[in-house]
């Protein structure tokens, strides 16, 4: 385990009294509400410092009520640094006004607009999701990009349109473990390192393998892939709880990026286990 407290860059709370979240439905192992209490009881002996609260897929109509909870979390806990909230960029100018509400919250750092649920992610280069989108930079607000592996070409070409928004791609572009599949992820994964305006967060990794019979080794390449072509000092951990409870523990998949990061020097490792995370997110500042 690393020997310094960490940041964790992608942690899901909700409260199903203030929110509604559909999917969940389909996941009854986390069809209730989670809060800090149980991020720190699932977190066991791994220091956490500071974490990132990232949006739910709440349902339509929720995604503000969402923010404003979580805001409400930060102003009584610290260690909630920063938070990535639901916004429809895909309106284009008229996402102005939820842009100017969240902007009204401090702890709002970024935005997240699912593709991975789209069948057709050549949406993301439409003008209306485009100016959106460009729109981010002028409140400060940087974009997690959530996509799948099959989706990586348009998300890196996203990237490639918005030069001024700072982009973080969330789950390494959820590569397909599962199948053993490299490419065309494994080019993907490079061309999205080579933008000078995106970051990445190991998150979400165990959840593209199969949830049965998942082991280290099938993981290891793709985070290993991702390393080499970010470096540490552009990638960042996440855990992506709680959907990270539906195939493994907390401990288990720090545990498992700490071995991989075992020859890594100390200024890389506390690059991904800390400081890029504080950086991109603009935590404390």
């Amino acid at each position: 385990m690393p020997d310094f407290a960490i940041v964790d860059a992608h942690v899901h709370l909700y409260d199903l009294d203030r929110v509604s979240i559909g999917w969940l439905a389909g996941a009854p192992a986390i069809n209730r509400s989670h809060g800090l209490a149980d991020f720190d009881a699932a977190r066991g002996a791994v220091a956490v410092e500071r974490l990132v609260f990232a949006e739910v897929a709440v349902d339509a109509g929720h995604g503000l009520a969402e923010a404003r909870w979580a805001q409400e979390i930060a102003a009584g806990d610290p260690r909630l640094g920063a938070v990535v909230a639901h916004a429809p960029v895909e309106l284009g100018e008229a996402v102005e006004p939820t842009l100017e509400a969240l902007a009204a919250l401090p702890a709002v750092r970024g935005v997240r607009r699912l593709i991975q649920t789209e069948a057709d992610p050549s949406v993301v280069l439409e003008p209306g999701f485009l100016d959106g989108v460009r729109r981010l930079a002028r409140h400060g607000f940087s974009f997690d990009i959530c996509v799948k592996h099959w989706q990586m070409a348009y998300a890196v070409e996203l990237a490639r349109r918005c030069p001024d928004v700072s982009f973080i791609l969330d789950h390494i572009g959820k590569p397909d473990i599962r199948h053993g599949l490299r490419e065309p992820w494994w080019s993907d994964i490079a061309a999205m390192a080579r933008l000078p305006n995106v970051a990445c967060k190991v998150s979400g990794v165990i959840t593209e393998a199969d949830p049965a019979q998942w082991t280290p080794a099938a993981i290891r390449p793709y985070v290993e892939r991702t390393l080499e072509v970010f470096g540490a000092e552009r990638c960042m951990f996440g855990s992506d709880w709680t959907v990270s409870e539906l195939t493994h523990r907390y401990p288990e998949w720090v545990a498992i990026l700490d071995d991989i990061l075992a020859g890594a020097s100390e200024a890389e490792r506390r690059a991904f286990w800390r400081d890029t995370a504080i950086r991109a997110y603009r935590i404390d500042g």
